[in-house]
C-alpha cells in the first residue's frame, strides 16, 4: 500500500509538474504574439516605429525670359542693320533719347563703380557683356541685371577678327554666351553687338538666327584708348538726340570713362536728354 501511495503521489507531482510548463509555455507564447484583442499580453518593441520622410518640393527655377526695352513693352524691330540710331529701331523711343551703351564687362573693379555711378543719377544703361567674364564674376552679373539695365550679348571671348571667323566658329561665340547670360541673369539677351564693331554676312545672319538685333554706336569716344578725360567728355558731348553712345567698363583701367561720365551725364540731363536702355 505504502508502495502505491508513493507511486501515485511520484505519478501526481509528475503531471503537475507538466501542466505547469505547459502553462508557462503557452503564456510565453502568448507574450510574443501580436495583440489581436483585448486580453492579449503584449510585448514591448524593442525597435522604434520609423517616421515617414517628407521630401521638401524643390522651389522652380525661373524660366529666363527677355527684358523690354525702356519705353516698349514689345519686341524692337530694326529698321535697318546694324543699328547706329535709335530712330532705326521700331517702335521708335521717345522724343529727345539717347543710350548710353557700356562693353566688355563685367569687371570687379570697374563695373561695380559704373553701377554707382548710374544709380547715382538715377538712369539705366545697356551692357554687352563678355560670356566668360559672367563665368568668373556670375553675381556681378546679376547685380547688373538686378538693377534693371538691359543685358545684351557681346560674344563668349571677345575676338576682334570675328567677322574672318568661320560660321562654326562664329556660331559657338554667340551660343556659348547666349546661353551662359540667360542662365546667370534670368534675362534672354535681344541685342549683339560685335567686338569692334566688326560686322559681316555670317554674323549679321547668325544673331538673326537667334533672334538678336545687331547694335553698333554713333558716338565712339574711344575711351578704351585711354586718351584722357578730356577727349572722353568732349566726345561725348558732341551726342545727340537718338544716339548710341559707346563706352566701357572692361578691358582696363577704365578711371578715365567714369571720371568723364560724371560730368556728362548731369550735363546731357540739363540740355533735356534722357537716357533710356534698349
Amino acid at each position: 500500500m505504502e508502495v502505491e501511495e508513493s507511486g501515485g503521489t511520484s505519478r501526481r507531482k509528475a503531471l503537475w509538474l507538466l501542466g505547469a510548463a505547459a502553462g508557462i509555455t503557452a503564456l510565453g507564447a502568448d507574450a510574443a504574439r501580436p495583440s489581436g484583442g483585448s486580453s492579449a499580453v503584449a510585448a514591448p518593441s524593442a525597435t522604434p516605429r520609423a517616421r515617414p520622410v517628407i521630401h521638401p518640393t524643390p522651389t522652380p527655377t525661373p524660366t529666363p525670359t527677355p527684358r523690354a526695352a525702356s519705353w516698349t513693352p514689345g519686341k524692337l524691330i530694326a529698321l535697318d542693320e546694324p543699328v547706329r540710331e535709335l530712330s532705326q529701331l521700331a517702335p521708335p523711343a521717345p522724343p529727345n533719347s539717347i543710350a548710353l551703351t557700356i562693353d566688355d564687362g563685367p569687371n570687379p573693379v570697374w563695373t561695380p563703380r559704373m553701377l554707382d555711378l548710374l544709380a547715382e543719377h538715377e538712369i539705366h544703361a545697356t551692357f554687352f557683356i563678355i560670356g566668360e567674364q559672367v563665368k568668373e564674376y556670375p553675381k556681378l552679373t546679376r547685380r547688373i541685371a538686378d538693377a534693371g539695365h538691359q543685358i545684351c550679348n557681346h560674344t563668349e571671348t571677345h575676338p576682334i577678327s570675328i567677322a574672318q571667323l568661320s560660321k562654326k566658329r562664329v556660331r559657338k561665340e554667340i551660343v556659348e554666351a547666349h546661353d551662359r547670360i540667360a542662365d546667370v541673369t534670368g534675362v534672354v539677351p535681344q541685342f549683339f553687338r560685335s567686338p569692334g564693331g566688326a560686322w559681316s554676312k555670317t554674323v549679321l545672319e547668325l544673331v538673326a538666327e537667334h533672334d538678336m538685333l545687331p547694335i553698333d554706336w554713333a558716338v565712339d569716344p574711344r575711351d578704351w584708348a585711354r586718351p584722357g578725360v578730356g577727349r572722353i567728355r568732349r566726345a561725348m558731348l558732341k551726342g545727340k538726340e537718338n544716339n548710341i553712345i559707346l563706352c566701357h567698363d572692361g578691358g582696363g583701367d577704365r578711371s578715365q570713362t567714369i571720371t568723364a561720365l560724371r560730368d556728362v551725364i548731369p550735363k546731357m540731363k540739363k540740355r533735356g536728354l534722357t537716357f533710356v536702355a534698349l
